[in-house]
């Protein structure tokens, strides 16, 4: 039987191939071996909100929406890693790992929540996808706007 972000990951890895989302064009767009940076400029905010289905299994987006598994991520761009809500309950280490939610904090987040933050309780192995983590990065940017 698959872990739950087992089959989370299973799912998203057929929904970024399922979508009409110009991958390919924009993959070849950001250059070989893309930055993050050249991957955040041929982002695509609606292939990320199309995405964000896997995260909303214990994530909501919209403004005011309530906290489930995880924080309500609406706005959640530019503000303080573990102090988004004040009604979620984030570890410590969440708390203490210091910065802000930007592009690159959230891109090593998205990869792998406990390499980034050691002793975090998020249960998700990450995305491997380079270009998929900035279509979300760009999907948490649209809701902070």
């Amino acid at each position: 039987m698959l872990r739950p972000a087992s089959a989370a990951l299973l799912l998203t890895l057929s929904l970024i191939g399922c979508a009409d989302d110009r991958r390919a064009e924009r993959l070849k767009a950001a250059g070989p071996n893309p930055t993050l940076e050249k991957l955040m400029t041929v982002a695509d905010a609606k292939a990320g909100a199309r995405l964000f289905g896997t995260c909303a299994a214990c994530h909501t987006s919209s403004a005011g929406g309530p906290d489930t598994g995880g924080p309500n991520l609406h706005g959640i761009y530019g503000q303080p890693i573990g102090q988004h809500s004040a009604r979620f309950g984030y570890t410590a280490a969440l708390r203490a790992k210091g910065g802000v939610w930007d592009d690159k904090a959230l891109d090593a987040w998205i990869a792998n929540p406990q390499r980034f933050v050691p002793g975090t309780k998020m249960q998700f192995s990450g995305i491997p996808d380079p270009l998929a983590r900035a279509d979300l990065i760009a999907y948490l940017r649209s809701l902070s706007d």
